[in-house]
């Protein structure tokens, strides 16, 4: 076969081997002096291309995403409230305020599965990895039966995913009364039961009352990061408009932003310094896909009118994409919006709009911090999947062997040889399978040990939050899909050039790995089953 022809521009001076390149002595300690200057917790990992210089505005919900949270705080009191509200509003006994909340039992990425009472954890394929009923982990063939030949999907009403921080408690409090009741030998209608928690835990959300006992004592709930003022103003030094949009009301709004920016840096005397345009009460995902009007609010945030424009230092409440657009003046693929909820900040600005998204995701820090704990592990973990793999590969030829033999010996077919060669040559090759199959077994217990440790070294009931197995997460595999970039906070834009261009490294599908160290692309190749990317700031 005729091989491909390589064209190359004439009188091109650029060497097509990458090895042949010479960079200038002071260019290499340039570079070093620049290699990893960020910690891996602190950097913006690109799922997407992204160029900053395109950008023209960037917009930041509040909740979790400007405003950081002391996570075991809040929730410990959206529990307690939610738990009141349920025996003072539900009917349900007081015995269920005796329910302690365990912020290790749940995490992002979980679904309930309102038929059966059970918590799941899914892999990007939708195949469940791990089920808890109440408090007590099912056995694989337990939940096998219920999940194996089923197809879950999660726009059915039977299933809630827990996407946001907000929801955790919701969560805890589900598997924890159904441990609890059906330990007293209480029939449970389990929809029911998750109905009422998800109306209860709305309402304390609702009517103020969560944001009023966190308002009493900010500092408390709500984490000041000294980086967040000059974060933003490198910006807006940069020559980007900023916005807030968050669901958030102005009086709630106004007290944590305060709390986050006021005093930071004598250039913005106040936090609303830093912003182009405030937009609170947004409603997302409504904000993407209905029609509501902008309002303008007066400092005490009632309303004063509806509004026909945006301008600079006034608070609107309410609207929608298309208006926002045509009022603010930009919009489409020159914005960048960083939210940390999956559904209504990062997938209905993608399925509604060009916005570029960037997803916080406050979780990115801990499991990075760990997986550099776990580094020498999981190198061995590597090493010894590799090595199941050979022999995975190593077992087949030896059947395959094993079989030729015998099917020569059933037929006679000698070749020339005796019997007794043919005889002999069996049992070599039987021997050699079995010694394969002994060495697989070990590897795989090796593996599968391994594997658990790194696993529940970092959550024991549920393991890593972005992996399922060796296969990403329901979880990360959302955050891949509609994240343009993620980061652990907001600051982190601090470590990065307002033009940076933030590129996702090369693609490569399974029949390429391997060939990556041939290509000039393989420093910054991905492979299949490890699809996470980054970009230091």
């Amino acid at each position: 076969m005729a091989q491909p022809r390589i064209h190359a521009r004439e009188k091109d001076a650029t060497p097509l081997n990458v090895a042949s390149l010479r960079l200038e002595p002071d260019l290499v300690a340039l570079l070093e002096r620049r290699e990893n200057p960020i910690p891996r917790t602190r950097r913006i990992y690109v799922n997407r291309n992204l160029r900053m210089d395109h950008i023209e505005a960037i917009g930041f919900d509040m909740d979790y995403t400007l405003a950081i949270y002391h996570m075991r705080r809040i929730e410990q009191l959206s529990f307690d409230m939610t738990l009141a509200l349920l025996v003072r509003s539900f009917g349900y006994p007081e015995e269920i305020l005796s329910i302690r909340y365990d912020h290790e039992f749940v995490m992002r990425g979980l679904v309930v599965d309102k038929e059966q009472g059970n918590l799941l954890k899914m892999d990007r394929f939708n195949h469940v990895g791990r089920v808890y009923h109440g408090r007590k982990l099912l056995d694989k063939e337990a939940w096998r039966r219920l999940y194996r030949n089923e197809k879950i999907r999660l726009s059915s009403p039977r299933y809630a995913w827990i996407d946001t921080l907000f929801a955790l408690p919701e969560a805890s409090i589900y598997a924890e009364v159904i441990e609890l009741l059906e330990g007293k030998g209480q029939t449970l209608d389990y929809g029911k039961l998750y109905d009422d928690i998800r109306e209860a835990i709305d309402t304390v959300h609702r009517d103020g009352s969560l944001k009023t006992e966190i308002k009493k004592d900010l500092p408390a709930y709500v984490f000041r990061d000294p980086e967040l003022g000059p974060a933003l103003h490198k910006l807006r030094s940069g020559g980007k408009k900023l916005f807030v949009l968050t669901n958030s009301l102005f009086d709630y709004t106004d007290a944590v932003m305060r709390h986050l920016l006021d005093g930071q840096l004598p250039e913005y005397p106040s936090w609303r310094n830093y912003f182009d345009l405030v937009l609170v009460g947004g409603a997302k995902p409504r904000f993407f896909t209905e029609g509501h009007p902008f309002v303008e609010l007066d400092e005490s945030g009632a309303v004063v009118r509806e509004a026909e424009r945006l301008e600079r230092g006034k608070i609107y409440q309410g609207g929608n994409l298309v208006d926002f657009e045509r009022l603010a003046g930009f919009g489409g693929e020159h914005v960048l919006y960083v939210g940390d909820h999956i559904y209504g900040d990062i997938l209905k600005s993608k399925k509604s709009s060009l916005w570029r998204t960037c997803m916080i995701v406050e979780e990115l820090e801990a499991e990075l911090a760990y997986m550099e704990r776990m580094a020498p592990r999981l190198r061995d973990l590597a090493e010894a999947e590799r090595l199941r793999t050979r022999l995975e590969d190593e077992l087949g030829h030896q059947k395959n062997r094993l079989n030729a033999v015998d099917r020569k010996l059933e037929r006679g077919d000698v070749e020339g040889r005796s019997p007794a060669e043919l005889e002999a040559e069996r049992l070599a090759a039987k021997r050699d399978l079995e010694r394969v199959r002994r060495a697989l077994r070990e590897v795989g217990d090796v593996v599968t040990r391994l594997g658990d440790a790194v696993e529940t070294g970092y959550n024991r009931y549920w393991g890593l939050m972005f992996k399922e197995g060796n296969e990403n997460s329901r979880f990360g595999e959302q955050v891949e899909d509609y994240a343009c970039l993620y980061t652990s906070r907001v600051s982190n834009f601090l470590f990065a050039s307002p033009m940076q261009y933030f590129r996702s490294p090369r693609d490569l599908m399974p029949h390429e790995v391997g060939l990556e160290a041939l290509s000039p692309f393989g420093g910054d190749a991905r492979r299949p089953g490890d699809r996470s990317r980054e970009q230091a700031g």
